[in-house]
């Protein structure tokens, strides 16, 4: 992960139309609480995405029911969960499914809150493929790269929603330096320059 590899995924994020929050883990739960709708549901932080988020500052807060009931999950307006990893490029984060719930809590909600670690951030689908290799031969896991809210135009005019969240939050976990001192909102006219198109869908 460079300060590159973060300015082109912020970039990549705005294209999208998804919302970032930055700031060191121990302010995950203010910035959770602030893109959180009502009611909402999640996934304890460690119980989904990377192992090092078990050992982590980070939280959820407590207003998040962490062992959603199918009727807790039907009425959510909101889902949170830890993404593996993130692509640079694309704007796009991996989505482990898992015993946890992470697929049915970030599909089956119109917003889902991603948290993820800055450390996580690959620049391109090479490098993410270099991760996913080990994963993919382990038949048992399951991984979807989720890139912005779900659209589609099977229809005719494009519709939001249809396959999975209307609306994508991204929780960026920063690993130190800028931005230690508290959690921020991301304008992305202060990123990098472009070096490709977005590509969105779930």
């Amino acid at each position: 992960m460079s300060l590159a590899d973060t300015s082109t995924f912020t970039r990549r994020l705005d294209d999208l139309g998804v919302a970032v929050s930055a700031g060191p883990p121990a302010e995950c739960a203010a910035m959770v609480e602030a893109a959180a709708g009502d009611p909402a549901v999640g996934v304890s932080l460690g119980r989904s995405g990377p192992d090092a988020l078990a050992d982590s500052p980070a939280t959820l807060p407590d207003r998040i029911e962490t062992d959603p009931t199918t009727a807790d999950l039907r009425r959510a307006h909101t889902g949170v969960t830890a993404a593996s990893l993130g692509v640079a490029a694309y704007g796009s984060v991996a989505l482990e499914a898992d015993a946890a719930g992470t697929e049915p809590v970030s599909l089956f909600v119109d917003r889902h809150v991603v948290v993820l670690r800055e450390a996580d951030l690959v620049p391109d689908m090479p490098d993410a493929f270099d991760w996913l290799g080990p994963r993919a031969r382990d038949e048992s896991v399951d991984v979807v790269f989720a890139t912005g809210p779900s659209a589609t135009a099977d229809m005719g005019g494009l519709v939001h929603g249809a396959h999975g969240p209307k609306e994508v939050h991204v929780v960026l976990l920063r690993d130190g330096g800028a931005g230690e001192d508290g959690a921020d909102d991301v304008d992305a006219d202060e990123a990098g320059p472009e070096d490709a198109d977005a590509e969105a869908g779930r």
